[in-house]
């Protein structure tokens, strides 16, 4: 536990600090946003591919979804932690570069518009750090692990939803790669953030001869409970992507009929 700790508080903070060097660097025409608001956006992507592949391993190895293990279940968490209190200071760093980039005071105003801008995101981590690390370190038991590997599939949105933050902050949002990029945040976001979780009452109705419909009647209340706080949010955000990608995809054709 503490060495893996330990790895993941030097790898995620030392990586940002590499990429932002290296982007200093080979791009000085980029402005000092430029380049930290990129390589936080690197380290979140590497965090989601990392968590991604760990998902999958614990999925495919999990033939029991109940009580199977897989040792990478509870060492990603610890793994993870770093990387949450990492995520803070690097969202606030961007929003104190962005303001610095304009010419305003970056005191209490920075920090103000660091909560009001990123609610969402230190709601997120906040839940995960308080919540759901006790659940799935100790108060899940000796169960679940295969559920855990789903949970950290739901990262693999986070690719795409970064690489589309990045064009939009190097302004090309009129490119082809934004387009394909908006299709293929969708298409991940929707399938491993919302019908994961359908995938895994599935799963276990599969095991236990149960219909789709009728796990939610067989499984504890709580756990109804924990999956819908899941994935409303989700919903949420959902919703949002759904939205930009309409106007987006709706713009060219409102310009062609005005």
């Amino acid at each position: 536990m503490l060495l893996t700790l330990a790895w993941g508080s030097l790898f995620f903070p030392g990586l940002f600090a590499l990429s932002t060097w290296w982007l200093r660097r080979s791009r000085p025409e980029w402005t000092d946003s430029d380049c930290v608001m990129i390589s936080t956006r690197l380290v979140s992507s590497v965090q989601a591919v990392l968590a991604t592949g760990s998902g999958i391993i614990i999925i495919r190895s999990c033939r029991d979804v109940v009580t199977d293990r897989h040792w990478l279940s509870r060492e990603y968490v610890w793994f993870l932690i770093p990387y949450m209190i990492y995520d803070y200071y690097a969202m606030y760093l961007c929003e104190w570069y962005k303001t610095k980039d304009e010419n305003r005071r970056h005191s209490l105003t920075t920090f103000r518009n660091f909560l009001s801008q990123n609610r969402l995101m230190i709601a997120h981590h906040t839940v995960i750090l308080l919540a759901l690390v006790p659940v799935a370190q100790r108060l899940r038991g000796d169960l679940g692990d295969f559920f855990v590997g789903c949970i950290f599939t739901a990262e693999l949105s986070t690719p795409f939803v970064s690489l589309g933050r990045v064009l939009i902050q190097l302004k090309q949002q009129h490119t082809l790669l934004y387009k394909v990029n908006g299709v293929l945040t969708l298409a991940t976001f929707l399938s491993c953030r919302i019908l994961l979780f359908p995938f895994m009452y599935w799963s276990y109705g599969q095991q236990q001869g149960l219909s789709l419909f009728q796990v939610p009647f067989h499984i504890p209340f709580h756990c109804n409970v924990a999956n819908a706080v899941l994935i409303a949010p989700q919903i949420y955000w959902f919703s949002l992507l759904c939205k930009k990608a309409a106007r987006l995809f709706g713009a060219p054709q409102a310009k062609k009929d005005g």
